[in-house]
C-alpha cells in the first residue's frame, strides 16, 4: 500500500481503484507514511509556517435551503443577524492591528447584499489595508457578479463543490440548486483571475468512497488554489440532525491526499476539525495543512453563525486569542506568519 502513496506523490493523481483501496486502507503504518510524505511536501514548499485568515461571517441570512445547513432559510429557530458596513470595518481594523493580512468575508446567499454594497465594502477594505488579500465564501453568483467583486478588489473566493457526484448532489440540496451550476461558478470564477477554493464535507449523509474519489478526481481536473475540507457534524435544527458526523482519521487522512496532489495547495485546518476533536487542527497541520481561520466576528454573534452543532466560537477559535493559536502550533513545531498567505504556485 505504501507503493500506492510513492506513486501519489509522483503523479499526482491515481485511478479510481487505487484511490478506492488507499482510501480504504486502515493499515496505521500506511497512514503515517501517508502523513509523513505530506508533512514533507508541504515543508519543502512552505516550511513550517501557518497562514491565518480572518474569518468575519457577516450574515447568517440565506436564500437557500441545504439539508446540512443550520442557517438554512427553512430553520426558524436560528437567530438572524447581518453586520452593517462598519462593523465589518471595525472587525478588519481589529485583525489588522493582531497581525491578519487576509479578511474572509462569508455569509449566506443573502440577497440584501447586493453586487455593488458587496463591491463597496470590498474597495473600501483594500483601499484601508492594500497589504491584505480579501477573499469572499458568498454562494453562487453571476459570471459577472464575480467580475464585479473582482474588479473591485476581492482576490480569492471560496466555494465548497460539496460532492461531484450528480445523484449525491441532489440528496444534500434543494432541487432549485445543481452541481452543474456549482462547477460553472467555480470555473467562472478561476477564468475571471481569482485564487479558487473549492472543497467538500468529509462524512456526510449519503457519502460513499467512490463520491469521495469522484470529489479527488474534481480538485485534480480544477486545480484549485485552495481546498476546505472538515468533518460533517450535524445540526439539530436540519434534517440531517440524526446523521452520523465525518470522522477525524477519514478528515486527517485526506488532507494528507490533497497535499500530495496539490502540493502548493492552501489547505486549512478547519474549524470542524477543532469542533470534534480538542487538538483537531494541530493534527491537520502535522498531516499536510497550512491554514488556520480565527474568527473576527463580532462575539456578540459568533453563536447564531452555526452551520453545525458544537462549533467552537471562543478562546484558541477567536481572532483575540491569537497568541493562545500561536502557542498551539509552536507546540507542534509550527509557527504562525504575519502573511497575506499566497499560494507560492502563483
Amino acid at each position: 500500500m505504501k507503493n500506492l502513496v510513492d506513486m501519489l506523490e509522483q503523479n499526482r493523481t491515481l485511478n479510481n481503484e487505487d484511490f478506492y483501496a488507499l482510501l480504504s486502507c486502515d493499515d496505521t503504518e500506511v497512514t503515517e507514511y501517508l502523513k509523513q510524505r505530506a508533512t514533507s511536501v508541504r515543508k519543502e514548499i512552505y516550511g513550517t509556517d501557518v497562514y491565518i485568515r480572518g474569518l468575519i461571517e457577516f450574515t447568517n441570512y440565506c436564500k437557500n435551503d441545504c439539508l446540512y445547513c443550520g442557517i438554512r432559510r427553512s430553520n426558524k429557530n436560528a437567530a438572524r443577524y447581518r453586520l452593517d458596513d462598519e462593523q465589518i470595518y471595525n472587525c478588519a481594523e481589529t485583525g489588522y492591528k493582531l497581525g491578519f493580512r487576509t479578511f474572509v468575508l462569508q455569509g449566506g446567499e443573502d440577497m440584501y447584499y447586493t453586487d455593488s454594497k458587496i463591491a463597496h465594502i470590498v474597495s473600501t477594505l483594500k483601499e484601508a489595508y492594500p497589504d491584505c488579500a480579501v477573499t469572499l465564501s458568498i454562494g453562487e453568483k453571476s459570471r459577472e457578479s464575480y467580475k464585479t467583486y473582482f474588479n473591485a478588489g476581492a482576490d480569492r473566493y471560496l466555494l465548497r463543490h460539496e460532492t461531484a457526484n450528480n445523484a449525491h448532489y441532489a440528496k444534500l440540496h434543494p432541487k432549485e440548486l445543481s452541481l452543474e451550476n456549482r462547477k460553472r461558478c467555480l470555473y467562472d470564477l478561476k477564468d475571471i483571475g481569482y485564487q479558487v477554493g473549492c472543497g467538500f464535507m468529509v462524512g456526510s449523509p449519503f457519502q460513499t468512497l467512490q463520491n469521495i474519489t469522484e470529489d479527488l478526481h474534481f480538485i485534480g481536473e480544477l486545480e484549485p488554489h485552495m481546498v476546505g475540507i472538515g468533518p460533517f457534524i450535524p445540526h439539530k435544527d436540519t434534517p440531517f440532525a440524526g446523521k452520523a458526523p465525518g470522522t477525524l482519521e477519514m478528515t486527517v487522512k485526506l488532507l494528507s491526499i490533497i497535499r500530495l496532489m496539490l502540493p502548493y495547495v492552501l489547505l486549512p485546518a478547519t474549524t470542524a476539525l477543532g469542533t470534534i476533536h480538542p487538538k483537531g487542527r494541530e493534527m491537520g497541520i502535522m498531516a499536510g495543512a497550512n491554514v488556520v481561520m480565527p474568527n473576527l466576528s463580532p462575539s456578540d454573534v459568533r453563536k447564531k453563525y452555526l452551520l453545525y452543532d458544537n462549533k467552537i466560537c471562543t478562546g484558541d477559535e477567536a481572532a483575540e486569542c491569537i497568541r493562545c493559536l500561536q502557542m498551539r502550533m509552536e507546540s507542534i513545531g509550527y509557527h504562525i506568519v504575519q502573511s497575506r498567505g499566497d499560494s507560492k504556485k502563483i
